[in-house]
């Protein structure tokens, strides 16, 4: 994990706490090893009972099956619809370890979200270690330590290494590439690049555009255009072998480009670039219009807690915006961001890339004692720190009793705990012991994602209507019925239930649909009950009411109460 820039580290040894002891700092295999453990401790609670979550996620998981099932891994697609959004990439690297899960006799495995889930999770321990070998060009071990701890401990980070996703893989190769490109412009006239730098920069660029496209070329394309203007000259990016690095990443993209081409007759271009792509430059995709400055105020929560250190370092960043290691920094965030602020579609994932330049910026500013106290307001804003597990402890418990009578109690424990830690986070903060401050934050977020994912997700029921709908279908008393929907679509449903589920249009659909013989499950929204009532009574026929499901549609915002009808049976 070497490769560090020596002549353009920033001094950490003034930052001795008891924590990191000197035996750990000694090898970069003990830090790594420390930051692993750290990283699950962040992403394994809940992750394999969290429900598919809507609608991205198991729209993903549901084209990977349809991979296993059709044998077909070129073409895309979410039941009889081509997905033409995003590259082949990730749905590869899920089938794959779903079938690894087959293999090892995991039960239902293909209906098993948390297998899905296993690429997003190697991403983000990805992301953590690739963190922390980037900055190793600006740092020393420590300082790599505690930038890479941030990003295991952020909340953004937490929530996709539980997404069956691209966002946590994507940034993985992010940083690859970012880390590689950083050693390019601060090491440049030293020579060529490590091999090592090298094969980092130049995978993580092939596999950057074969998960999510061009938004891997954006985020090194901009940085190096600033850097090049700055310094009136593009030749230090020779360093990285550009022509043997770009002919290997077209050996890797090229084949499923051409294949896909191919079976769409050109479609999958059409729809990727011209609909799905510049439609989120042009308008709003779906309901995920946010005016600029969405992810400034998301940042307070996504990046939580090293958010509000990241924002009192801000006037570090430009002071010292002429230092390269700053610069490189900021040519890293700022026209990424600047581009993902103007574009109408927004979603809090997307500047995900861009944290690991944050969180250096951060440390930077830690080493040299700017981040503190003695800053205007700084005691007052890092109350921030404790308001975020305060906030979700109020707000789980209100949720808990406001949909399914109870509150989380087996969570509320771990969210105290969080609540507290995070609360002496901030004592030590006005104490001027930042890096205390920053432990005490890491494992604040530990006790956050325990209480969070490991506890308080098991007992919203209500908020799990897919799963409860698909085990209503699962326990009728005859084998593989044939089911179909009214009123409640979503994919998670489809994931759940079977690639054949049947999307009803109404009342009278859904009567026909249980007349056609047969083991039969219908779901029907109450809003269409009463014409489903008038077809059956209009056709003789009187289906069996299984059960009902209510629950609340996250997507929707609103109450759903669900039918779940049944006939041959």
């Amino acid at each position: 994990m070497d490769g560090s820039v020596p002549q353009q580290r920033i001094s950490l040894r003034y930052l001795s706490v008891a924590q990191l002891t000197s035996a750990v700092e000694r090898s970069h295999a003990r830090l790594c090893a420390v930051l692993v453990l750290l990283s699950l401790a962040c992403f394994l609670p809940g992750f394999t009972t969290l429900q598919p979550m809507d609608r991205d996620e198991p729209r993903y998981a549901q084209a990977s099956k349809q991979m296993l099932e059709t044998g077909d891994f070129v073409d895309i697609r979410f039941q009889d619809e081509a997905r033409n959004k995003k590259p082949v990439g990730i749905y590869w690297m899920q089938s794959v370890t779903v079938s690894l899960g087959q293999a090892l006799g995991v039960p239902e495995a293909r209906t098993t979200v948390a297998l899905y889930r296993i690429p997003s999770l190697f991403g983000a321990v990805a992301t953590v270690l690739l963190t922390y070998w980037a900055a190793l060009a600006f740092f020393g071990r420590r300082g790599a330590f505690l930038t890479a701890a941030l990003m295991a401990t952020c909340v953004i980070l937490m929530v996709e290494a539980r997404l069956a996703k691209t966002d946590a893989m994507l940034t993985a190769c992010s940083v690859a590439v970012m880390g590689g490109l950083a050693r390019a412009y601060l090491s440049r006239g030293a020579g060529t690049l490590p091999r090592r730098a090298l094969w980092l920069f130049w995978t993580g660029f092939a596999l950057g555009i074969l998960i999510k496209g061009p938004l891997i070329v954006m985020f090194a394309g901009l940085a190096a255009a600033v850097l090049s203007y700055k310094e009136r000259s593009g030749r230090w990016l020779m360093t990285l072998k550009p022509w043997q690095g770009l002919a290997f990443t077209l050996a890797v993209v090229l084949p499923w480009f051409i294949a896909i081409a191919i079976n769409t007759n050109g479609a999958f271009y059409a729809e990727a670039i011209g609909h799905d792509m510049l439609g989120k430059v042009g308008t709003a995709q779906k309901v995920h219009w946010a005016p600029p400055g969405f992810y400034l105020i998301s940042f307070f929560a996504t990046f939580w807690p090293g958010a509000i250190l990241a924002a009192i370092a801000v006037p570090f960043a430009w002071i010292h915006r002429r230092e390269e290691p700053v610069a490189f920094a900021l040519a890293w965030i700022v026209p990424s961001w600047i581009v993902f602020e103007a574009v109408p579609t927004k979603l809090p994932h997307y500047t995900l890339p861009l944290l690991p330049a944050v969180a250096i910026i951060t440390v930077m500013a830690i080493a040299r004692h700017f981040v503190g106290p003695q800053r205007p307001a700084a005691k007052l804003a890092t109350v921030l720190i404790p308001f975020i597990p305060v906030g979700l402890t109020i707000g789980l418990s209100t949720i808990g009793w406001t949909f399914d009578g109870m509150i989380p109690f087996r969570a509320l424990p771990f969210l105290v705990v969080s609540s507290l830690l995070a609360l002496w986070a901030w004592w030590l903060f006005v104490k001027n012991r930042m890096v205390a401050t920053l432990w005490a934050s890491f494992v604040s977020a530990v006790f956050l994602a325990i209480g969070v994912f490991g506890f308080a997700q098991l007992d919203l029921r209500s908020l799990k209507v897919s799963g409860r709908l698909a085990e209503a279908a699962h326990n009728v008393p005859c084998a593989d019925p044939v089911v179909g929907t009214l009123g409640y679509r979503e994919p998670s449903l489809v994931f759940l239930t079977g690639t054949n589920l049947e999307m009803i249009d109404s009342g009278a659909q859904a009567s026909a649909f249980l007349n056609q013989g047969g083991c039969r499950v219908v779901f029907v929204e109450k809003r269409y009950e009463g014409e489903f009532r008038t077809e059956n009574e209009r056709l003789k026929q009187e289906p069996t009411l299984s059960t009902r499901i209510q629950g609340f549609n996250i997507n929707s915002g609103r109450r759903v109460d669900i039918a779940v009808y049944g006939m041959g049976f």
